[in-house]
């Protein structure tokens, strides 16, 4: 496919690659400072109080199949335009590999549809290998971040506890929202074998923060994004205040295909495709920052090749696509039998647990594997759906009928309705989400024979899962068996063995992919330094997940809004200073 490239006669002193949270926070923080900026978005436009993209509040049978099924990953209303398989965007894998990819095609990526989990990482994960010997630290430490998660807080927003555990570091909290039921269930079942269940902290207003974001309203709908932004997204809370600036120019499904450069090798600006009239244009910036999810910015950066970056842009260190890591994820239900034939009442809370378990064993050398996972929860009251909490092949012959014999699957009329009624509000769910260690041998690289329908060169990938993941599964079913046990809960379907790697999801299935372009102090084995500037081009930063040299067992986007607004301060001042 060939294009007439259109050049723009406008230069921007920045142009931002993504609107999700690390481009939307660049977009914030640099703007508010009166830089004049180009922010490039994938996707449409996209405004969860517009009328016409709202799915908050709507019922069931408003959706194109009436609730009866959905074409997309999580329902027909979850905010998320896209999904791991897109038409017309197609990926490609190593044989042998099983990595799904997730894409977000929308102004403010991801961040409209997550579960708003606001963990900072703590001092022991930015420096794992002092502890057990394995990948590498961090070139940055916890005090060095600290000032960043601070202002994170503040300005957007975090509910939960202070609790004095060394390596879940406290926040600046709003109110948590009080347990419910089957929380209270699972707590005390938790607690019995010293595992620890506090408060979530979810970046959802409790109360509000400032006069242009509402509270939450407590209708446990956070995945279709908030009409009165009482969550985060970043649409909502750092790019259109950063639009209301002035000094943004956004430019929406703009699919970018490449970083430009001049002969000395620097950042001129971006290519990219328009994907209503498939023309190609350009952008010109002083500085260019990437921010379009951690394999979407090694996929740029490597097709970016010139004469002077001949490997990719920023790539002399042949690292770029390299440590690629996604957290684990292993899940059971289960059922509380205390809790069937339950009394109906309103339940929502907010969208997702209101108590979690931290990882708990820090101090244990002894488990067969070296990082951690922690415990989410779901359950209770939520929008009933047949097949979603009450999928009778999963507690088929374990539970007693009202008569006490043993259920069977399936049902119709009114033996399926009193199924429901039975069984409503009392099955729950665990999920662990751990941490991997990143490997040089599990990556993403461009795929030389496959294109996608804008001509740009897609991403092949190269990744399996290592004992270290598949002990720390077995581990997660272990510790979901006996809390289920300890509180008098039964456990659903079939525990999964070795066959199944335990359990374990896909690589990328729980969409934390990170580590393609890590950071390091090192040009030669890393692609950023300690502050998101690529070593080979000055005036290129990235600001996803890319730069991150190990997950954590956290979510990682409250540390890609740390980090990026702290590398968006040494731009900065570097650019006052006329060092870039």
């Amino acid at each position: 496919m060939s294009f007439q490239i259109k050049e723009q006669t406008k230069t921007y002193d920045i142009c931002i690659v993504g609107s999700g949270a690390g481009g939307g926070m660049a977009a914030h923080v640099l703007s508010e400072a009166g830089f004049k900026i180009a922010l490039m978005e994938a996707g449409p436009h996209f405004d969860p109080a517009n009328p016409e993209q709202r799915t908050q509040l709507r019922w069931p049978w408003e959706s194109p199949r009436r609730g009866a099924g959905t074409s997309r990953p999580f329902g027909d209303f979850d905010m998320a335009y896209g999904g791991w398989e897109i038409d017309g965007e197609p990926y490609t894998k190593e044989d042998g590999t099983e990595f799904d990819w997730f894409r977000s095609r929308m102004l403010g990526g991801r961040t409209n549809h997550w579960g708003r989990i606001s963990l900072r990482f703590g001092p022991l994960d930015f420096k794992r290998k002092d502890f057990d010997g394995k990948g590498d630290n961090w070139p940055i430490g916890y005090e060095d971040v600290q000032p960043y998660y601070d202002k994170v807080d503040k300005m957007i927003g975090v509910f939960g506890t202070k609790e004095n555990i060394p390596n879940e570091p406290d926040g600046y909290f709003l109110p948590p929202p009080k347990p419910r039921l089957h929380e209270l269930y699972i707590k005390k079942g938790a607690e019995k074998i010293g595992v620890p269940m506090i408060p979530s902290r979810l970046s959802i207003l409790t109360k509000r923060v400032n006069n242009k974001r509402g509270a939450c309203f407590f209708c446990s709908q956070c995945s279709r994004s908030c009409s009165v932004y009482g969550d985060f997204s970043s649409s909502s809370v750092l790019v259109n205040p950063a639009m209301e600036t002035g000094n943004v120019d956004l430019y929406v499904n703009a699919m970018v295909r490449k970083v430009l450069t001049d002969e000395e090798g620097k950042a001129t600006g971006v290519s990219y495709v328009n994907k209503e009239d498939l023309q190609e244009y350009t952008v010109k910036a002083r500085v260019v920052i990437m921010a379009a999810s951690a394999c979407s910015s090694a996929r740029i950066l490597l097709n970016s090749k010139s004469e002077a970056h001949p490997n990719g842009l920023a790539n002399s260190s042949d690292v770029v696509g390299k440590y690629l890591h996604d957290s684990t994820g292993a899940s059971r239900m289960g059922l509380i039998p205390d809790l069937l034939d339950r009394k109906r009442y309103n339940e929502d809370g907010v969208g997702g647990m209101h108590l979690y378990t931290p990882w708990w064993l820090n101090d244990s050398k002894n488990l067969g594997f070296s990082r951690g996972y922690h415990i989410e929860y779901w359950g209770g009251m939520g929008m009933p759906a047949y097949g979603f909490g009450f999928n009778m092949e999963n507690i088929n012959g374990q539970l007693p009928g009202k008569n006490g014999e043993k259920k069977k699957a399936g049902g119709y009329g009114l033996d399926f309705k009193n199924d429901i009624r039975r069984f409503y509000g009392a099955t729950f769910g665990m999920a662990g989400r751990g941490e991997s260690i990143p490997r040089k041998e599990n990556f993403c690289e461009i795929d030389p024979n496959v294109v996608d329908k804008y001509g740009i060169p897609v991403l092949k990938f190269n990744y399996k899962w290592s004992d270290e993941e598949r002990k720390q599964a077995q581990h997660m079913h272990d510790t979901f068996e006996e809390v289920i046990h300890s509180m008098g809960g039964i456990a659903l379907g079939q525990r999964p063995g070795a066959d199944t790697d335990y359990g374990l999801e896909n690589p990328g299935r729980i969409i934390h992919e990170v580590g393609t372009t890590r950071m390091g102090d090192d040009p030669k084995t890393s692609v950023v330094n300690r502050f998101n500037q690529a070593h080979d081009v000055p005036n290129l930063f990235v600001v996803d997940g890319g730069p991150f040299v190990s997950q954590a067992d956290k979510n990682p986007t409250w540390t890609i809004l740390a980090l990026a607004w702290r590398a968006s301060d040494y731009l900065k001042e570097e650019m006052k200073k006329m060092n870039i």
